[in-house]
């Protein structure tokens, strides 16, 4: 009796296992086809998280250590300890291994609320809006670090001279970036926890975790102020600062597509409903809709989309 029912499971894995590798398969044609089409944005985005980390070095070689300025924050909340300030590090790793892995799950789930390579340009494009102005702001006013490396006294607070051109391109990685000072108004990490959180509260399907993301932010923002890696403004100028951003740079770009009527199907079809899908996919990648009367409902609905995972979009995927 044991020696069937193991077979029966065995056969049932190995049948899940088909059907989830033909769910991934399809799932990363379709992806490579958009990144092929789309990969331009993509690449530009990244290339500017060198440059963001490029100009956070060089703000360095600026500071200046000396007394840490009065904070309100430093005040209310007690200071963690230079051996505890490996909580808030902690804390915005499992925001940012989420945030990534919820990215990828229509690879393997059947959820298809949104294409992953659409997602991801449109994060960048959040990132990257809000890191100039974090640029601009942190190279016009120089202040004295509060973190424990950037005090007086410290070798790390100040940089010299640098021997090279080469010693400032390749950003003493990742030494020169977790031991970085002068690079205060406003927090990277609340840029990166706050792009996420948005992102996932207006694509993401469950209201728990959409609550618990935005805990997960405010828990982030006092935990920075504890292990006094910020002052309390850089957290607050990132608060209204990047929500603007978000705003305002999503109302320019094209909204993505809903995926509930052009995704791919996880069992093989026959050669006639290939064609129809390579053509339905065809049109979507170009920016038209499927189904007139189904679009002219979408755009009835002005983007909206359903808590019970049905998105409903008003734009197609060109440029978005």
């Amino acid at each position: 009796m044991d020696e069937i029912a193991f077979i029966k499971i065995t056969m049932y894995l190995a049948r899940e296992a088909t059907k989830l590798w033909r769910k991934i398969a399809t799932e990363t044609a379709l992806e490579v086809q958009i990144l092929l089409e789309k990969w331009h944005l993509l690449l530009l985005g990244l290339i500017f998280q060198y440059i963001h980390g490029l100009a956070a070095r060089g703000v360095h070689y600026l500071h200046r250590p000396g007394p840490v300025l009065q904070d309100l924050g430093f005040m209310i909340l007690p200071e963690l300890g230079r051996e505890r300030s490996y909580i808030s590090e902690t804390v915005f790793t499992v925001i940012f291994l989420s945030f990534l892995l919820w990215t990828f799950h229509p690879f393997i789930f059947h959820s298809k609320r949104f294409y992953t390579v659409l997602i991801w340009r449109r994060v960048l494009a959040f990132l990257v809006a809000s890191q100039m102005l974090r640029i601009v702001t942190f190279y016009s006013t120089q202040l004295p670090g509060p973190n424990y490396h950037c005090r007086e006294g410290s070798e790390l607070a100040t940089l010299p001279p640098p021997d090279s051109v080469w010693e400032v391109l390749l950003i003493n990685f990742p030494r020169g970036v977790n031991y970085g000072c002068g690079d205060l108004i406003f927090s990277s990490h609340m840029i990166f926890t706050l792009v996420f959180v948005r992102v996932y509260h207006k694509y993401g399907s469950k209201r728990f975790i959409k609550a618990l993301a935005w805990l997960m932010a405010i828990i982030q923002s006092l935990l920075i102020i504890a292990s006094r890696k910020h002052y309390s403004v850089d957290v607050v100028v990132a608060w209204y600062t990047v929500n603007l951003v978000v705003f305002f740079v999503d109302k320019q770009l094209p909204e993505m597509p809903d995926r509930t009527g052009g995704a791919s199907p996880l069992l093989p079809l026959s050669s006639k409903e290939k064609d129809r899908t390579k053509e339905e996919n065809h049109k979507l990648l170009n920016g038209n809709s499927i189904d007139t009367a189904d679009w002219r409902q979408r755009t009835q609905m002005n983007g909206k989309h359903l808590e019970n995972g049905n998105h409903v979009h008003s734009e197609t995927m060109n440029g978005s």
